[in-house]
């Protein structure tokens, strides 16, 4: 009979986070059995090879949950080598056991062993239990010859305990680090959260505020169909990565893209050209005065000059193409108001400021520069003769900063403001207050039907005249089904109309490049495919449009010809833009908006539905010229329940910093008090504030501080002015002016579709691993040496028009910053400072490395990416910490232009979110909070030890002790 002396069971926990690993270990004070007599006569067992001694130190040194049972088998080893029955133990192995009962015997002491954990702190449901129930695994362990003994799998099982023990670990402070704690002294970067005093209480009233959303219904089909983009688009893209492997176009002329828009051998000095120049032959033939005569506005013209007199303010409502934008102007110009100052006229979209100032100049018989002209941002094309200026609606708004009561004009018209743009939502609030102190100043709002009562309400119900509209109807059919896809929907519906017998140009609305681009290719495509054994060939010209396409194949819109147009367009041409011809109106019901997110800190590029007021604008289009048509591929209950009666205003979804840093430089201190049409969201003004207050450009109770005075002078976003008055600081503003310029120009790298892989070696060559703002500065530099040449830039696959847009650009800049009393200077080759000074406004756009390709967004704690065209993408050694000028949200959140900086500079410059600690620093304060966290979960379990704790619902990350969360 074998004597088994009682042991004591209680087993008590320790958590040691003195552990260089931070995990709890445990310790069974007790647990050693003595040994004592037992008869002489030995059973038969298993022979166990004798463990070394410096094995067995190195094994007690690890905490194991079989420490017992190895001592108990060492001297059972021991009493037979030594023939020593006295000393013999009393607990043996029972003889003649199976290879199962020896695995249950096992998992059977493993389980009493871990029986402490049943109400306590750890987890039992891991991976080493599910081990021990596989009946395979154990078999494998005990008929191993490598493992034929109980030391090798104590080495196993101390072994499962440390990754057992890493798994349960309440805290590890390296787990996001590239690198070993060892080899890792680099400073850590402890971000933080600060509120200024003036936006204490602001912040509970912008909590308590909910965003707009621009989607009426998240769980309609417009809705899904947004979220869902479009297959056939999908499809498209998936197949050019497949074709980009196999196959590789030599040049985009000759190919069905090339063909699509008109891209030719002798067409390639156009590209260069200007907007103004690109429209010189698009002119009509016809007598400009017998089309003048021909516009409804022409009609009415005593009529509405009387209203002008009689009226300060007057609400002007007319349809697209009632001649409203360009004859007003003619109209006021010729009684005479331009002797009391500018005829000023502004206009949403720098294009229609362009388009309409050429226009006018043409039927004035003047020379565009003159008598009329046109300022958009960084181009003036006015002169001390102009009378009629047209202008964007922001250059009229920073005009304000220098002459408050716009003295040097005599009229203003605020021409499209149903877009309700955020710069026309603003002059409209400090015209309340201009209007008061100027009794001679007139200001004529022009309005297509939708929102104009809103104008008249918001100046005291001011008089309204209706300009009227042409007589042609439009038969507006709506789809009489979902449609699965509103690309490949629209393609059919055009096909439709082309092979009909009416006559007339096509319009289809698309919601942006990549969309319009797969519209125009694949109709090329199933239009050739149709007349490809046809006698009678029915040819179309398909024309897109959109912002970045060039300005030449952009006018080609606007030209006759002889065969029948289908137009592919944005949402530019529902008001900004009237093209002559149309008969027909392909609607998707979608486009997209910039959407800002004061919850993420960014702005979002948001596919949603339109509305109503848009609808019927696009399907306006249709009846100009004669009776049209209007397609709606989308229902009429999608319509009424999904689209909102008119557009959300623009400020109402955008960041209002730049905006509302104006405002404060205007004297409005209390933005409260400040006459907005449609209030903004309090969280998008308190994001706004903050962003502000971030980059010093308010102090602590909310006024205009001396560096905020300065960025005002500057026509661009608050960081931007920023970082060119920091430049003069590092003494690298020459190159800062170059980089500021290159980020507002449109995107200076040529990626055509069939020639992707040589634009992307080519722009390899101009990377600076670093830096993408040194890469633009780079490829900048390199066009200057090569004396800006135009077939350099065609060779390495460039746009030489956003360079030589740039470089006017600079040239203002400078310019701004002489007046400023700010010196030009260059740094050479010095690339340091230029990041420092980068990094000193940019700190706001701060991320650190997680792992190869990704980051953590410091302040959001959000993971984000490089974008696929980022000179630091693909890279082997990335920096560990980055600020990033944009980010965009699509099917991943993307860092957009990016620049490695150093952990220093971010607490240094970024002090409001971030301190620099050493990692010694930071994981002691780490653990601390960890260990603080453990103490309060013990004692709450403490208190329960009688219930069960149930694990295997709790989230991953949260088992255990509860990791402290970031702030």
């Amino acid at each position: 009979m074998v004597i088994k002396p009682k042991t004591n069971n209680r087993r008590k926990i320790s958590i040691d986070f003195n552990d260089d690993e931070g995990s709890s270990s445990l310790d069974h004070p007790g647990t050693r059995e003595s040994p004592s007599t037992s008869s002489t006569s030995s059973p038969t067992r298993p022979v166990f090879k004798k463990i070394k001694k410096q094995e067995a130190q190195r094994i007690k040194g690890f905490p194991s949950k079989h420490q017992s049972q190895v001592n108990k088998l060492t001297s059972l080893n021991n009493v037979k080598n030594n023939g020593d029955g006295a000393n013999r133990p009393s607990t043996m192995l029972k003889p003649k056991l199976s290879l199962q009962e020896l695995a249950s015997k096992e998992k059977q002491t493993y389980k009493n062993d871990n029986g402490y954990q049943q109400g306590s702190l750890l987890n039992k449901e891991d991976e080493d239990n599910d081990n021990f129930s596989d009946t395979s695994l154990d078999r494998e362990w005990y008929t191993n010859e490598r493992a034929n003994h109980y030391e090798d799998l104590e080495l196993e099982t101390n072994n499962k305990a440390t990754r057992n023990r890493t798994s349960l670990d309440t805290f590890d402070p390296f787990e996001d680090d590239p690198e070993d704690y060892e080899n890792h002294r680099q400073q850590q970067i402890v971000s933080h959260h600060l509120i200024p005093p003036f936006l204490e209480d602001e912040q509970i009233i912008a909590n308590q505020k909910a965003e707009i959303s621009v989607i009426r219904d998240p769980e309609g089909h417009l809705a899904a169909a947004a979220r869902r983009g479009s297959n056939l688009v999908n499809e498209r893209r998936v197949q050019s990565v497949i074709m980009k492997k196999n196959n590789e176009v030599s040049a985009v002329k000759g190919t069905k893209l090339g063909n699509v828009m008109g891209i030719k051998d002798k067409e390639e000095k156009i590209e260069h050209k200007n907007f103004i120049e690109a429209m010189e032959d698009s002119s009509s033939p016809l007598d400009i005065a017998e089309q003048r005569r021909c516009l409804p506005a022409f009609t009415v013209r005593e009529d509405l000059i009387r209203t002008i007199r009689e009226n300060q303010i007057v609400v002007v409502i007319g349809e697209t193409g009632s001649g409203k934008t360009t004859q007003l102007t003619q109209f006021l110009y010729e009684e005479g108001f331009y002797k009391r100052g500018i005829i000023g006229c502004t206009q949403p979209r720098r294009v229609a400021a362009m388009s309409v100032a050429k226009r006018v100049s043409e039927e004035m018989g003047v020379k565009l520069g003159n008598e009329v002209g046109f300022t958009i941002r960084f181009e003036d094309r006015t002169s001390p003769r102009t009378m009629i200026k047209y202008m964007t609606d922001g250059v009229l708004l920073r005009e304000t900063l220098l002459d408050s009561g716009l003295e040097k004009y005599s009229c203003i018209i605020m021409d499209e403001a149903h877009e309700r743009s955020l710069n026309t939502d603003i002059l409209l609030g400090l015209f309340k207050k201009i209007l008061t102190k100027r009794r001679d100043l007139r200001l004529i709002i022009t309005s297509a039907t939708m929102n104009a009562s809103r104008f008249s309400e918001f100046f005291g119900n001011a008089d309204t005249f209706t300009i009227p509209g042409r007589t042609f109807p439009v038969d507006i059919q709506f789809s009489k089904y979902p449609v699965a896809d509103y690309v490949d929907a629209a393609i059919k519906q055009v096909l439709k109309i082309h092979y009909g017998k009416k006559p007339g140009d096509i319009l289809v609305f698309m919601t942006g490049q990549e969309d319009i681009e797969a519209t125009c290719q694949v109709l090329q495509e199933r239009i050739e495919e149709i007349e490809e054994d046809a006698e009678n060939k029915n040819p179309l010209s398909i024309l897109p449009i959109y912002s970045s396409l060039p300005a030449d194949l952009q006018a080609k819109v606007f030209g006759r010809s002889e065969v029948r147009k289908c137009i592919v367009a944005t949402n530019i041409a529902e008001t900004s833009l009237t093209v002559d011809g149309i008969v027909f109106v392909v609607d998707a019901g979608l486009c997209k908006l910039k959407v800002y997110s004061s919850k993420l800190g960014m702005d979002i590029l948001q596919l949603a539905p339109i509305s109503f007021a848009q609808a019927n604008q696009r399907s306006g289009r249709a009846g100009r010229t004669g009776p049209g048509v209007a397609y709606r591929l989308y229902t009429l209950t999608e319509a009424e329940k999904e689209m909102y009666v008119q557009p959300i205003p623009e400020i109402q979804r955008t960041n209002l910093a730049n905006t509302l840093l104006l405002i404060k430089s205007l004297g409005v201190d209390n933005l409260l008090d400040f006459p907005f049409i449609d209030p903004p969201p309090h969280a998008t003004i308190y994001s706004s504030l903050y962003d502000l207050w971030c980059l010093d450009a308010i102090d602590n109770l909310g006024a205009l501080t001396d560096l905020g005075h300065k960025m005002t002078s500057f026509p661009m976003e608050p960081v931007l002015s920023k970082m060119l008055i920091k430049s003069h600081e590092f003494k690298c503003s020459t190159e800062m002016c170059i980089i500021v310029a290159m980020l507002s120009v449109p995107n200076v790298f040529y990626r055509p579709k069939e020639r992707q892989k040589e634009s992307d070696r080519s722009r390899e060559r101009f990377f600076i691993p670093e830096s993408d703002h040194l890469t633009l500065l780079n490829v900048y530099n390199q066009w200057l040496n090569h004396r800006n040449s135009a077939r350099w830039c065609v060779q390495n696959f460039l746009h030489e028009k956003s360079l030589r847009r740039a470089q006017e650009i600079e040239l203002q800049l400078q310019s701004i910053m002489m007046q400023q009393g700010m010196a030009c200077r260059s740094i050479g080759r010095q690339w340091d400072p230029i990041q420092e000074c980068i990094c000193s406004c940019l700190f706001v756009n701060a991320a650190r490395f997680k792992k190869f390709g990704e980051y953590t967004n410091l302040r959001s704690v959000m993971s984000m990416v490089l974008h696929p065209t980022s000179s630091l993408y693909g890279t082997a050694d990335l920096p560990e910490y980055v600020v990033f000028q944009e980010l965009l949200l699509t099917s991943r959140e993307y860092m957009n232009v990016v620049t490695a900086v150093k952990p220093e500079w971010l607490a240094k410059y970024g002090s409001v979110f971030y301190s620099a600690r050493s990692d010694h620093e930071a994981v002691l304060s780490r653990l601390k909070e960890a260990m603080d966290d453990a103490k309060k979960k013990w004692n709450q379990l403490e208190t329960s030890k009688t219930q069960k704790v149930v694990t295997n619902v709790q989230p991953k990350g949260q088992i255990g002790i509860r990791r402290p969360r970031r702030v």
